[in-house]
């Protein structure tokens, strides 16, 4: 037998998205990191071994403004362009990539770890090194670190460690959780396998092996839709294990899922009841997608009453909008639904405190180990949420070795420094603004080539306009800044007729429900084609927010709508919306009742008054990085052919300057599910700016012609891109060049959108 030791500032354990996303982020910041995963690919769940879905807080679309920035919004984007048929293999190599790259990360797969060696008393144990087996290479290693990462899902090396954890489901008395049994129970959400079919565009028979399960004789049929044209994810009901132990059954639960397989399988190409003879059967997975295990014990346990009443946290370091997604513990052999379903209005924050553990002082922990009840867990269980904490666990480990803290001393005495760090790197935060006093740009005057002051859709002379009967009632979210007074909307009548117009408020900042209402009035529409009318919608907020405005539904008139959506404007539909028949959705929530997907990317046509300064060029450096209480970016007025658009700071004396940080518009509304649930026709997100350029101008420097001009020879360009797809982007200033007088950002293009669209530019001391 070989060993070794190997010594790094970070070991994370668990190649999953989770600890892919602390892996990297750890890295990216200067620590020499270790990834150890057990299996030959990266992405746990994800991976083409068992070829789940990544979903996350967009939660297939019922959520709004919510896909992950960050790392992995980074690999969303990546696999949306290099991956657009949503092969899982391809998958596999976005992640592996993105690892790779990494020069300060050393990658161990096929690594599992099986020991760890911890010292110290019960509460206050301290973890020395963990010891892996890499199978093929015969090789057995010993990892030192100061601070490690439990990313196992399983929670492993905590566990080995004496972290102390929860198994199974609360009583509801502890937490005062609604949907919590009444007394504490040892049940689990099973595990699932997967399928894919394939049509050989000709017949195909299929002889079922002795291993396969008569399902007739199961509550399948019965309880579960089945197609067969499906495959993959959409299976996710194959569930079992709930009543068993997860880890302990592990051998026993996927004979029985592979076993059921089968008999779908079947059921699907010899009952007769289907469309199948040209179908064959092209993989099942041998590894078992496992929900949930231990879950460790943190300084804080993430309950229900925190997703549903989306808590404000003053550690949040992460975000969820899934819902609490609860399976019954019989799984597919249930006789009810497979899924019992409940959303905030919104999205809703995870602690750091949730992030490591109670009594082991250098462990952190993040995704499925999430310190967090049952029922908390059944929102923050999805994999682009796992991934949202192990970026914010990652950085968490970065600071602790910075300041020399432990997690628990972090969050004491470091929580902010923790947060404005991930916001500096774009990461998933929720309501953080930008109070890092290392960005110049907070101090700058801000200036702009132009701004889009009109809200407003479909007012072109070309633009494209399809009717839409007003058969539901609809919804106009736009942002409101400084204040709302009047709105047109083009409507047609068939005969004379009213029409009642809303203006609501949302609640929290980050939700975008008809909430509160703010004012109404009714309009005498009279017969007759298409007009503009105008409505009165008073609506002061005294500070940016988003504002909605509501359309009644009246069968005798008609709305027209158009493409694309302007910047921070989306509408919603008033009506029942489930798209997964396996699934029972509770229909309290306004966010269920007012989806977007029915006009998902189109926007009535309208136009809102006064001008507004929701889009200024100073709301690119306001600080937060994601819609919150309004879009928070500067946008262009539309671009014309010839012409270039920028975006200008100015200090009143020179700064020192280090870097300048860009984060561009990919339209965090769009769901981009790694193996498309929902398909985008764009590979490159449109709102993303293409070709620009950053200069900046060397203290003593003149600046001749019109503030912001692009002319003048006294500029230094430190970055000249053409082509770019990436949503945040990192341009180092040169050493040497000395103290700046101002800097400036210069677009030239986009991938396709009008405006030019800034979401934040930061200049690092």
């Amino acid at each position: 037998m070989r060993t070794q030791t190997l010594e790094a500032d970070i070991v994370v354990v668990g190649g999953g998205l989770a600890g892919v996303s602390a892996a990297v982020a750890a890295a990216r910041q200067g620590k020499q990191v270790v990834l150890i995963n057990n299996r030959p690919v990266l992405g746990g769940n994800s991976s083409s071994e068992v070829r789940v879905w990544v979903c996350g807080a967009t939660a297939h679309g019922n959520q709004r403004w919510a896909r992950e920035t960050g790392i992995p919004g980074e690999l969303y984007v990546e696999n949306q362009f290099r991956n657009p048929e949503g092969n899982p293999v391809y998958w596999d190599d976005v992640v592996l990539d993105t690892v790779r790259r990494e020069p300060n990360l050393t990658l161990f797969l096929n690594t599992d770890v099986s020991a760890v060696e911890a010292e110290g008393p019960e509460d206050a144990r301290r973890i020395r090194s963990v010891t892996g087996w890499t199978m093929g290479s015969e090789l057995r290693t010993v990892f030192q670190a100061p601070i490690f990462l439990d990313c196992t899902g399983d929670g492993l090396v905590g566990h080995l460690a004496g972290a102390r954890y929860r198994l199974g489901k609360e009583g509801r008395a502890e937490f005062g959780e609604e949907w919590a049994p009444e007394e504490p129970v040892r049940e689990f959400l099973g595990s699932t396998l997967l399928f894919y079919t394939k049509d050989h565009g000709k017949p195909v028979k299929y002889v079922a092996p002795e291993s396969a399960i008569d399902i007739s004789k199961t509550p399948i049929p019965r309880s579960r839709v089945i197609r067969s044209g499906d495959s993959g994810a959409h299976y996710w009901w194959v569930e079992w294990g709930g009543e068993l132990d997860i880890v302990d059954d592990n051998e026993r639960i996927r004979d029985e899922l592979r076993g059921v397989i089968l008999g779908i399988w079947d059921y699907i190409k010899n009952s007769g009841e289907f469309d199948a003879d040209t179908l064959s059967l092209e993989w099942i997975g041998n590894l078992p997608g496992k929900r949930e295990y231990r879950r460790f014990i943190g300084d804080y346990t993430l309950h229900q009453g925190d997703v549903i009443g989306q808590t404000a946290f003053d550690d949040g370091v992460a975000f969820g909008g899934w819902s609490i997604d609860l399976h019954p513990a019989q799984g597919m052999y249930a006789e009810g639904a497979g899924a019992l379903q409940r959303f905030s209005e919104g999205l809703f924050e995870i602690p750091f405190r949730s992030l490591y553990s109670a009594n082991v002082e250098n462990l952190l922990v993040a995704g499925r180990d999430v310190s967090a009840t049952h029922i908390a867990f059944g929102a923050a269980r999805v994999m682009a949420t796992c991934a949202t904490m192990g970026e914010a666990a990652g950085t968490a480990a970065v600071l602790c070795l910075d300041h020399g803290v432990t997690p628990r001393q972090l969050h004491a005495d470091h929580r902010e420094d923790l947060r404005q760090t991930l916001l500096r790197w774009d990461a998933s935060v929720l309501g953080v603004a930008n109070d890092d006093p290392h960005d110049l740009a907070r101090s700058a005057r801000v200036s702009a080539s132009s701004s889009l002051t009109e809200i407003a859709a479909g007012t072109d002379e070309d633009a494209e306009l399809r009717p839409h009967p007003l058969a539901d009632d609809l919804g106009i979210v736009l942002p409101v800044h400084p204040r709302l007074e009047t709105i047109d909307v083009l409507v047609e009548a068939s005969v004379d007729t009213t029409l009642v117009v809303e203006v609501y408020s949302t609640g929290k900042p980050q939700n975008v429900v008809p909430a509160v209402l703010e004012h109404a009035t009714t309009l005498e529409v009279a017969a007759g084609p298409a007009r503009w009318v105008r409505a009165d919608v008073p609506f002061a907020p005294g500070a940016p927010q988003h504002g909605i405005v509501v359309l009644r539904a009246n069968p005798d008139l008609s709305v027209r709508t158009t493409a694309p959506l302007p910047p921070g404007v989306l509408t919603l539909v008033r009506r029942a919306d489930n798209d997964d028949r396996n699934v029972q959705i509770s229909q309290d929530e306004l966010l269920v009742q007012w989806p977007t997907k029915p006009l998902r990317g189109r926007a009535l046509a309208f136009r809102a008054a006064p001008a507004s300064a929701a889009l200024a060029p100073e709301r690119a450096t306001s600080g937060y990085n994601r819609p919150f209480a309004g879009p928070n970016e500067w946008a262009s007025a539309p671009m014309a052919a010839g012409r270039d658009e920028w975006l200008r700071l100015d200090w009143d004396a020179p700064v020192d300057a280090r870097e300048v940080r860009l984060v561009f518009d990919d339209d965090v509304d769009l769901e981009l599910n790694t193996l498309h649930h929902h398909r985008s026709p764009d590979e490159v997100i449109p709102q993303l700016v293409r070709d620009y350029r950053v200069e900046v101008l060397p203290a003593g420097a003149s600046s001749t012609g019109t503030t912001g001009g692009t002319g003048e020879a006294t500029w230094t360009t430190i970055a000249d891109v053409a082509g770019n797809r990436m949503r945040h982007r990192i341009h180092p200033l040169p050493v040497g060049l000395g103290a700046i007088s101002a800097a400036r950002l210069v677009i030239g293009a986009t991938n396709g959108a009008r405006e030019a669209r800034v979401i934040a530019f930061r200049v690092q001391a």
